[in-house]
């Protein structure tokens, strides 16, 4: 018989190894022999989804076998997934001590996605506010209450998707105060989300993605404001703010944009918004521009001249049929430009 040279390797490695294997598929691997048995209790990856387990009892109990407080490991990353499936159970207790175990295990990529129709008030149960090994937040669905006390002083990636607001002024605080090294902030609002108009305040941020949809609710919302200045990297879908003002942005920066700049026909307000957010972009070395956008500049330079991008090297831009005729004069704006991409839409009607 060959010999087992994977069960040769030391059981930190071992554990490593099943890390990168679905969890049902490492638990799995306990019965190959009594040393086997307990390896996959120290895989330093882990994702939880409860929808992937029978029931509720089921979930909760393998969530107590890996989080067993008598035992002493790291944990790199995790995921938790809670489904609709267990909107009934009112005792989340069970996720405290979860994250309370990855916190003792320095964890540093953290997911947490609530899934249900009610609201999770994060810092009630979520014992984070302090956690200073973390990296990476990925939140879906919670609630945050209160920023007062949260510090996450190495935190460099952190993704918000469908987060509930008491005010604007808890994600402003969220962001400025309590992430002082954060470089990378993705917010997802869906219609219906209750965050208006907000601002974003950092001096380590550098890729900032804004998506905010609009399919059922048609009112427009207050604008957006940005202040960061080692910004390089600027991504924008928002189909509702009025206004968006970006200050400060690095000079040769990448820019992704769709904006309408609040819905209804051009009128001086617009016009006004336009003028504010074409300031702010002017130094831009990249920019990616869809058909709805265009459109606007387009009006805004039939009334007032584009500012010049002088930094601007590199265009891609999605244009209607009807618009083309403007993009002569969106070229005269950009005196230094280098590679022009074109993709036209063509009406069907």
């Amino acid at each position: 018989m060959e010999d087992d040279r994977i069960s040769q390797l030391p059981d930190q490695l071992i554990s490593q190894i099943l890390s990168h294997l679905p969890i049902k598929e490492s638990v799995k691997s306990s019965v190959l022999s009594t040393r086997w048995r307990s390896l996959w209790l120290w895989v330093t990856d882990l994702e939880l989804i409860s929808k992937d387990y029978p029931d509720f009892d089921a979930f909760v109990g393998f969530g107590e076998s890996f989080f067993d407080s008598n035992r002493v490991s790291s944990l790199h990353k995790l995921k938790l997934a809670i489904d609709e499936v267990y909107y009934e159970v009112d005792d989340v207790s069970y996720l405290t001590s979860w994250i309370d175990a990855a916190i003792k295990r320095k964890i540093q990529h953290l997911s947490f996605h609530w899934c249900v129709h009610r609201p999770f008030h994060m810092m009630n149960h979520l014992r984070l506010y302090n956690c200073e090994t973390l990296v990476y937040l990925d939140l879906l669905g919670v609630s945050i209450d209160n920023a007062e006390f949260v510090s996450f002083p190495c935190l460099k990636t952190m993704h918000l998707d469908d987060i509930l607001y008491p005010n604007e002024a808890t994600l402003e605080k969220l962001v400025s105060c309590c992430c002082p090294v954060l470089e990378e902030l993705k917010i997802f609002i869906s219609d219906g989300g209750d965050l208006k108009g907000f601002q974003v305040h950092s001096l380590s941020l550098k890729r900032f993605t804004l998506i905010r949809t609009c399919a059922f609710n048609f009112d427009s919302v207050p604008g957006v404001v940005i202040d960061a200045p080692l910004l390089c990297c600027l991504r924008i879908y928002d189909e509702k703010s009025e206004s968006f003002i970006v200050n400060n942005m690095k000079s040769n920066a990448q820019l992704v944009v769709s904006l309408v700049f609040g819905l209804g026909d051009f009128n001086e307000s617009k016009r006004s918004s336009i003028r504010s957010f074409l300031g702010g972009i002017s130094r831009v070395g990249d920019m990616t521009i869809h058909a709805d956008t265009f459109k606007r500049f387009c009006q805004y330079s039939k009334v007032e001249p584009l500012p010049q991008f002088g930094y601007m090297s590199d265009l891609a831009a999605e244009i209607c049929e009807p618009d083309l005729k403007c993009l002569p004069t969106f070229l005269e704006s950009c005196p230094n430009l280098k590679s022009l991409t074109l993709v036209m839409i063509y009406s069907t009607q």
